[in-house]
């Protein structure tokens, strides 16, 4: 099972970044995908989630109505739209895999560093 992601990038605040996951060896619509990310010093945290069907997300607080995920089971893909990037949204980010029927996230993408300038 491989998740690779990608986009991250640097940008100024109010800035927009579209980080992509794209998934292989794994049925990835037997998947709920969520994206976390980890600032320095400080613990990973969860920053949103989709399920399998693409019906039904989360957002934490400090993203919403700021980041969108979706997913295209087609393409064993998901994404995360970020608009009015702020410099706390400095990270590296990561994709995660959790099998619907299991409650922990099993599988983890290598990161991808987003960084906001103030």
């Amino acid at each position: 099972v491989q998740l690779q992601a990608s986009g991250g990038g640097l940008v100024q605040t109010g800035g927009s970044l579209r980080l992509s996951c794209a998934a292989s060896g794994l049925t990835f619509s037997s998947y709920a995908m969520g994206w976390f990310r980890q600032a320095p010093g400080k613990e990973r945290e969860l920053v949103c989630t989709i399920s399998w069907t693409g019906g039904n997300t989360y957002y934490t607080n400090s993203v919403k109505g700021r980041f969108t995920i979706s997913r295209d089971n087609a393409k064993n893909t998901v994404y995360l739209q970020m608009n009015s990037l702020k410099p706390e949204d400095t990270a590296v980010y990561y994709c995660a895999a959790r099998n619907i029927r299991f409650a922990n996230y099993e599988y983890w993408g290598q990161g991808t560093q987003v960084t906001v300038s103030s």
